[in-house]
């Protein structure tokens, strides 16, 4: 174990990590097909699966639609649960013990690295040391995920980081951050609060961005629902559509205010 690693209590539930799938399917297509040079080898890695990898097989199975090739790699910190894992491996699929440094040879490139629900505990001034370490197999362009989700999936936040491509020796840009809401317990921005990714939670401050972008965002929505956009999606929509009027970097794009996301890449990225 990496001094950088921690336990978790690895319960995780089935479809959990669904919406994230279908966001990287749309909009990083790109990065999921490519098997161009060293990209034909890149493989997808999913950390920290828990007590039962269904997040590895079901992203596996939702990026094998656009690329049936790829090789998918879970790692989990827990050696009883790689082992119990192995029973869903296959030529394509495979489960390791290992954590943060990930356990992946040289000739295994990652295209996408995915850390979800892992970093909750832990010394906030150690996130970016584990930023690096899990980008460190990773191609040129290629992203790590890592953030947090409630345990149904119903509400998730996560960091966007994209290694620099030009030189795949730097730490990861903090390209974005992503908000994800099933509606299932309704809609207030201040619910992404608790579910945003390690580093960022305690920055939610007066005089802080993040607490700035929340106190917009608040504004804008109950605004909306004041001006008959009352159902949660509606609100959502609308409260989304209004903030982008007001902060540089929130996507309007209709696919993901249907699906209940909101995309923020402000210039200069997510400040740490």
């Amino acid at each position: 174990m990496s001094t950088l690693d921690a336990k978790t209590r690895g319960r995780t539930s089935p479809g959990r990590l669904r919406a994230l799938d279908a966001y990287l399917c749309r909009f990083e297509s790109a990065l999921l097909t490519r098997v161009d040079g060293p990209w034909a080898q890149g493989v997808f890695v999913d950390v920290g699966f828990g007590e039962h990898p269904w997040t590895t097989l079901e992203s596996a199975e939702a990026f094998r639609v656009l690329h049936p090739e790829l090789t998918v790699v879970g790692v989990e910190l827990d050696a009883t649960r790689a082992q119990a894992a192995q029973v869903h491996a296959g030529p394509r699929t495979h489960f390791r013990q290992g954590g943060f440094e990930l356990p992946l040879s040289a000739d295994e490139p990652a295209r996408l690295v995915r850390a979800m629900n892992v970093l909750r505990q832990g010394p906030v001034e150690r996130v970016p040391e584990v930023h690096h370490a899990l980008s460190r197999f990773l191609l040129p362009s290629g992203l790590l995920v890592e953030g947090s989700s409630d345990p149904e999936g119903s509400v998730l936040a996560a960091h966007l980081l994209r290694r620099p491509a030009q030189d795949a020796g730097l730490a990861p840009a903090r390209e974005a951050l992503l908000f994800h809401t099933t509606f299932r317990h309704g809609f207030a921005p201040w619910q992404f609060r608790d579910w945003l990714p390690r580093d960022l939670r305690r920055r939610v401050r007066p005089g802080e961005p993040m607490h700035d972008f929340f106190q917009t965002w608040n504004e804008v929505w109950q605004h909306a629902r004041d001006t008959g956009y009352t159902a949660p999606h509606d609100a959502f929509r609308e409260s989304v559509t209004r903030l982008a009027s007001r902060v540089s970097g929130v996507a309007v794009d209709s696919w993901l205010l249907d699906s209940g996301y909101l995309s923020w890449r402000p210039d200069g990225g997510i400040c740490p």
